[in-house]
């Protein structure tokens, strides 16, 4: 039927060319943002995993950065550890030196003076392995602790041991002296528990350090897998998308031809009258 008020064919057009320039929309869309799923109304099931998957690889940026500093809380006490270990090792020679009897009175004074100063440098080690503000080492010693994971949930957790003179480690007191080759023989003692001790404190720590690290290599897997899966489900494929481009822009051109086709018909009717 030809009718001046009712153009069928150009509705058909019109509707065809909307749908055209609409994928047009979403395909440029998708090559300037690099997304197939930009936001909620591209795909609103989609875009929600793919959010809660990149606030999960922003929360694992926190965990890596907390098991960073508790890493380098340990690393500080297991260095200032290893140096007390050293200082152990020279105090045990003073004594052993000093706790043999006949020594001149020189000789016994010069060990003693040594060992004062290497005892009393542990106390100064102590006090000096400190990082952003903790100290496992102290009196009263700081823990190592690191996030476990992205909900705050569980922590790993290195626990600080005093290495003080006169504690449960280092043995040693502060009054421990070789002024005589009897206390020398007594320091003698509180030194070999004191290494003893001490040595097992740094495995323990040793092992906790290699956790962290373990741990720290683990959070960047999981964070390179997350982003792989929203990569997977939320990026636009760019070759692809560039050959429906150019598809959609020759099929525009095409529908914007036949609208102006179906436009012309209803001129037609001008001759039936002439």
């Amino acid at each position: 039927m030809l009718s001046v008020n009712t153009n069928q064919g150009a509705m058909v057009a019109l509707q065809t060319l909307n749908k055209t320039n609409s994928d047009l929309d979403k395909t440029q869309n998708a090559i300037s943002t690099g997304l197939k799923v930009a936001t909620a109304k591209d795909n609103g099931a989609i875009w929600a995993i793919a959010n809660k998957m990149r606030s999960d690889v922003g929360a694992y940026d926190r965990v890596r950065e907390s098991t960073d500093r508790a890493a380098s809380i340990l690393d500080t006490g297991i260095s200032a550890g290893e140096s007390i270990m050293e200082l152990l090792n020279e105090m045990k020679g003073k004594a052993l030196a000093a706790s043999q009897t006949g020594l001149s009175a020189s000789a016994q004074a010069a060990l003693a003076a040594d060992f004062a100063q290497l005892r009393d440098q542990i106390t100064s080690v102590i006090n000096n392995a400190v990082f952003d503000g903790a100290n496992m080492i102290a009196g009263t010693p700081n823990n190592a602790v690191a996030l476990g994971d992205a909900n705050g949930a569980n922590n790993i957790t290195v626990n600080g041991a005093s290495l003080a003179l006169a504690g449960t480690i280092v043995t040693v007191t502060g009054t421990s002296a070789l002024d005589t080759a009897a206390n020398a023989a007594t320091a003698l003692g509180l030194v070999n528990t004191s290494i003893t001790n001490l040595g097992t404190q740094l495995a323990t720590w040793g092992a906790g350090a290699k956790r962290l690290e373990v741990h720290r290599t683990f959070i960047g897997k999981l964070q390179d897998a997350l982003s792989n899966g929203i990569g997977a489900i939320a990026d636009a494929d760019l070759a692809k998308e560039s050959a429906k481009l150019q598809a959609l822009q020759t099929k525009s051109q095409l529908g914007i031809q036949a609208l102006s086709i179906a436009n012309s018909s209803s001129q037609s009717a001008l001759s039936l009258f002439r």
